[in-house]
């Protein structure tokens, strides 16, 4: 049979299409698509990079809250815990004093704004008073009286419980403070010692910075600032029944050695450890004053 000539135009049709090859981009297409990437892409990455810093900021504030909550948690117990242990083994229903403020005033000199330095005038300091755990109390007992006088460079005092005088008097050092507490914890006041404890007879010969004829200290003799106040129930003699007490006091100070990064340090018997970092206040006002006894705090 003849073909026809619609079969031989459809024919010739396919045969004159061109073969297609394989399926892709132009070099006009891949430029734009890279442009459209590149502009994407530096947006996502100007969006990381300002998130990451927002994280990291948020990171420090977080370490930066925890520890200033930690902080806080060992003032808080260390505050609680203000004048414990001050009588072991006695039973003495009210000690005079738990905790002191020492105030500093700033002034001019406290912060520098242009180099953003901070200096010890910033910044007050907390003492919590407790006594030395391996020194027991000792009762004052003069030479030939009962009682003692603080006015005076010398005082005496009895062997502690179940030791020796040598033992007792091993026990005390020079630049150690002493607290010396009436028995119902009426009076009090504090001197330092400027030599090692010695025996004496059968007694403990101490020497120390004599007190003002109230009982008052100055800063130096007195940094702790127990005496420093005449309303602080201060006396002068004390007596056989009575006490006197080695302070190993807990002190919270900011450290300003690099004045940059202030730190907030716990300090006790010579051990220094730093409870937070980045301090650029640490004020204190004493929240109740008793004004019969002028002590604040427990």
């Amino acid at each position: 049979m003849k073909p026809s000539k619609d079969s031989h135009r459809k024919a010739k049709a396919q045969t004159d299409q061109p073969h297609a090859g394989p399926a892709g981009f132009s070099l006009l297409e891949l430029l734009a698509a890279l442009t459209v990437f590149l502009i994407v892409s530096s947006a996502a990455f100007g969006l990381f990079t300002q998130h990451q810093t927002l994280f990291n900021q948020e990171q420090n504030l977080a370490a930066l809250n925890i520890g200033l909550r930690n902080a806080m948690s060992q003032l808080q117990t260390d505050v609680v815990n203000a004048g414990t242990g001050f009588y072991v083994g006695a039973n003495i229903p009210d000690w005079p004093v738990g905790v002191t403020l020492v105030n500093n005033v700033a002034g001019a000199s406290c912060y520098d704004a242009a180099t953003k330095t901070y200096t010890a005038t910033c910044f007050d300091r907390l003492n919590i008073i407790a006594t030395d755990a391996n020194t027991p109390p000792v009762h004052p007992e003069d030479i030939g009286t009962n009682c003692v006088s603080t006015t005076s460079s010398i005082l005496f005092t009895e062997p502690g419980t179940g030791l020796t005088a040598a033992q007792t008097a091993a026990l005390f050092h020079t630049g150690d403070q002493l607290l010396l507490v009436k028995s119902d914890g009426s009076q009090m006041t504090t001197t330092v010692l400027t030599s090692d404890g010695q025996v004496s007879g059968n007694k403990i010969q101490l020497q120390h910075n004599p007190t003002g004829a109230d009982g008052t200290n100055d800063s130096l003799n007195d940094p702790l600032g127990i005496s420093t106040n005449l309303n602080n129930k201060l006396g002068t003699s004390f007596c056989l029944n009575d006490w006197v007490l080695k302070l190993s006091p807990i002190t919270y100070l900011v450290d300003t050695t690099d004045p940059v990064n202030p730190k907030l340090v716990r300090s006790q018997g010579g051990v220094n450890s730093v409870v937070s970092e980045q301090i650029i206040g640490f004020k204190l006002g004493a929240t109740l004053w008793n004004i019969a006894s002028g002590t604040s705090g427990n």
